[in-house]
């Protein structure tokens, strides 16, 4: 009667044990990011890590700012405009940057790049869609299994290590 009991509270712990530990736990195993797409695991072509990104993310944002102080100090602008100024400057720059190079200035300085899924340039169409929904905040939030955000998904890229 004990080994029954027991073995109920194991199921039952394991279940529940998959089911909060995530698919991991669950015994589903999920490679690395950039597998299903054919990336290698470590090394340039690797999918870029979090912190790069973010980092990245940072210079072109702080880079953007200065900008629009500059410019709202020479034509002595309100704070709303040099907000506005400041938002057009980071999409003015990541747009024609990814689409020309494959990546803006801070992604430059942290060795990472964006690359289309099908090898050929982003292009300046893409890129633009890609910006857009990075402006939206939320598309760039929800990822998938290959650390790929919704802007990724929709222009069909990832970001990825350069060197």
């Amino acid at each position: 009667m004990g080994s029954g009991g027991e073995r109920r509270e194991a199921e039952r712990s394991r279940w529940t044990g998959s089911w909060l530990g995530g698919v991991r736990s669950a015994g589903v195993d999920l490679g690395y990011p950039g597998e299903r797409l054919g990336l290698p695991e470590k090394g340039p072509g690797s999918v870029a890590g979090y912190g790069r990104r973010l980092v990245a993310l940072l210079v072109d944002l702080l880079l953007a700012a200065v900008v629009a102080a500059f410019l709202a100090r020479t034509f002595e602008w309100s704070g709303q405009i040099r907000s506005w100024t400041s938002t057009g400057v980071f999409a003015l720059e990541v747009w024609l940057l990814t689409g020309l190079l494959g990546m803006s200035i801070g992604k430059r300085l942290c060795g990472i790049r964006v690359a289309r899924l099908d090898g050929r340039p982003v292009g300046l169409g893409w890129s633009l869609v890609r910006t857009f929904l990075l402006l939206l905040i939320v598309p760039a939030l929800l990822w998938d299994r290959d650390s790929r955000g919704l802007h990724d998904r929709a222009a069909n890229t990832v970001v990825i290590n350069s060197v």
